[in-house]
């Protein structure tokens, strides 16, 4: 199981849960072409090890195990998976 980030990152792009994560599945990072355009973070659920360390690290509580994803946000689980597709 994947964590996933909701809407309240939108807009924040806050990265400190990048900087905790130790397989690096959050994207896009701040050197990364596409940081600028993307409208919040993502967490890739192939690469994600339920570690929940940037659960911590979220200073706007967007972040949240997938089967904890509030169901006003669970369209989020979807739109992680997506950013990855092609990737």
């Amino acid at each position: 199981m994947a964590h996933v980030i909701t809407s309240p990152c939108i807009g924040t792009k806050n990265t400190q849960c990048i900087t905790v994560c130790p397989v690096d599945a959050i994207h896009p990072r701040r050197d990364e072409p596409d940081f600028e355009t993307a409208s919040q973070l993502y967490i890739n659920p192939e690469t994600c090890i339920d570690c929940g360390l940037c659960v911590h690290e979220c200073p706007v509580r967007a972040i949240f195990p997938m089967n904890d994803v509030p169901a006003d946000q669970h369209q989020f689980v979807q739109i992680n998976a997506d950013y990855y597709k092609g990737k």
